[in-house]
């Protein structure tokens, strides 16, 4: 009897620490999880919503395209914004009026202060934020200086025959616009007008970076394009404004400068 008893009792005890041994291994394993798995499947989610959202703002600058240099009256594209919010800052916002563009023929203004405002998503979770603004893609790192243009705007340039096209396009809303989540955004066209300058001067174009306290500053994705893509030259202007960034355009004396500007109505998000 006694040997009997002594045995049930180890059995016990083998299967006690049996479980305390599965047990610990399940919440190490659970911890391991919590502690190294979520945060990436966090990670992994922001990059996607991200991306969605970089496909999402081409998208738009499509229905942009559309509105300006198609004459579609009306375009209209529903959009998911994921963990972030997409706002739309009027040109005549105070957040926006800190970045503009000048265009100087000589000492002749041809267009001042250009303001486009912006369409601008950003992430609750990222440190990103991603804009469409004067027709193009561009995003910056809040916690990084740069930026970088996903898609340009539709400018162009002809040497052949010294032809250069800049369009201009602004965004504009009767009330301040801001959706999280499932976002429809419809756009109607406003006003255009264009105006043509048969060159005599060198042409100058002046950009102002946003720089204000929690501006967005794409100078570098502008400068970017200015230089590389429309090959201006940084510098050798000046139009009395020693805050601007100044460009000469590639146009020579004797060319043809056609300047075309959009405003584009945000109807609702």
């Amino acid at each position: 009897m006694n040997t009997q008893e002594i045995k049930i009792g180890d059995d016990g005890i083998s299967e006690s620490i049996g479980f305390l041994l599965i047990f610990s291994m399940v919440i190490i394993g659970i911890g391991l999880v919590t502690l190294y798995g979520y945060p990436m499947l966090l990670r992994e989610q922001t990059s996607a919503d991200e991306q969605i959202m970089q496909k999402s703002m081409i998208v738009l600058q499509n229905d942009v395209k559309s509105l300006t240099f198609k004459t579609v009256p009306y375009k209209e594209t529903m959009l998911n914004t994921g963990g972030g919010s997409l706002t739309l800052y009027n040109s005549y916002d105070p957040k926006s009026l800190n970045s503009g563009i000048t265009i100087m023929h000589g000492i002749q203004p041809v267009e001042t202060n250009f303001h486009p405002g912006s369409l601008r998503y950003a992430s609750t979770s990222a440190d990103s934020v991603i804009s469409l603004q004067n027709g193009a893609v561009v995003s910056h790192k809040l916690i990084q200086p740069g930026s970088v243009m996903t898609a340009q705007p539709r400018w162009f340039y002809d040497g052949a025959t010294n032809t250069m096209v800049v369009n201009l396009i602004s965004f504009n809303s009767s009330s301040v616009l801001s959706k999280g989540g499932l976002a429809n955004v419809q756009m109607r066209m406003n006003q255009t007008n264009y105006s043509v300058l048969v060159t005599s001067d060198v042409v100058c174009l002046g950009y102002t970076p946003d720089t204000s306290t929690g501006g967005d500053d794409y100078s570098l994705a502008w400068d970017t394009y200015f230089t590389r893509t429309m090959g201006m030259v940084n510098g050798g202007c000046n139009d009395g404004d020693a805050a601007s960034i100044d460009y000469r355009l590639p146009v020579t004396s004797g060319g043809t400068l056609v300047i075309k500007k959009y405003d584009v109505d945000i109807v609702t998000l």
